[in-house]
């Protein structure tokens, strides 16, 4: 079994995992979701279970399949929030850079394939819109989630579908033209769009140059949105442009339906 850090048992937080399983873990809270819908009957004390399992699951899938580790272990909480708090698949949720999907995978109706990934006739390592109802955008790298989510919701505007679409995007991926210029477009179009800058400081390797440096000054400036105890938003200042919300840091996977 994983060692667990001590100071996380006392302190009633997530736990953190320092071995990768050689067997399946025990998850049950995990297995018994089938679809994003089952999230909604969670509370967050089970929420916070359930990115324990969840982050536990990934470790061993992928340590059995091979694949991408950081990225996915990084957005456990913010996937288990989106689909808690978005009606997908009605809802449409971009994810940039496609290796971070596992977590997403796992949570709509993938669970068991999940080991399955990088063989033959297994699942993809990427969203697949032939894959499932719940990948809106076939994707292998970076950059393209805003452009492809501004275009989904302009046509959904066009169609008259109040419908949400989401793009998850990082500091690494930001740094792409193609990223800045969807956001540009994205406000001159008045967009009904949700981008979320998940800013983990890493792309390929450490994350360097102005975007980074001007990322950091914005943390140290306090320009962020942060979880409260209670699982309240807090936002520290103004946000900095209103078609991107910067989700910095999500914490003890707490929901907030507000």
């Amino acid at each position: 079994m994983p060692a667990v850090d001590s100071a996380a048992q006392l302190s009633n937080l997530q736990q953190t995992y320092t071995v990768i399983p050689r067997v399946r873990p025990d998850t049950p809270l995990l297995d018994s979701i089938a679809a994003p819908a089952d999230l909604n009957t969670l509370t967050t004390a089970q929420l916070i279970t359930l990115a324990d399992e969840l982050r536990l699951f990934l470790l061993y899938s992928a340590g059995q399949s091979g694949g991408h580790f950081g990225a996915n272990l990084g957005v456990v909480e913010l996937t288990i929030a989106l689909h808690y708090l978005l009606d997908t698949p009605q809802d449409q949720i971009v994810w940039d850079v496609g290796h971070q999907a596992y977590a997403h995978k796992v949570l709509t109706g993938r669970r068991d394939q999940l080991a399955t990934i990088r063989s033959k006739d297994g699942l993809t390592a990427f969203p697949e819109r032939a894959e499932s109802v719940y990948d809106t955008f076939g994707v292998g790298h970076s950059s393209t989630s805003i452009s492809a989510g501004l275009g989904m919701s302009l046509a959904l505007r066009y169609q008259g579908r109040a419908q949400t679409v989401a793009c998850i995007i990082g500091d690494g991926a930001m740094t792409g033209g193609m990223a800045f210029e969807a956001m540009n477009d994205a406000v001159q179009q008045d967009a009904d769009l949700l981008v979320i800058l998940n800013d983990n400081d890493m792309s390929i390797s450490c994350s360097i140059g102005g975007f980074s440096r001007h990322l950091a000054m914005l943390w140290e400036s306090g320009y962020q949105v942060d979880i409260s105890d209670t699982g309240e938003p807090v936002l520290c200042q103004r946000l900095i442009c209103k078609a991107l919300i910067a989700v910095s840091v999500i914490k003890k996977c707490a929901m907030c339906r507000s």
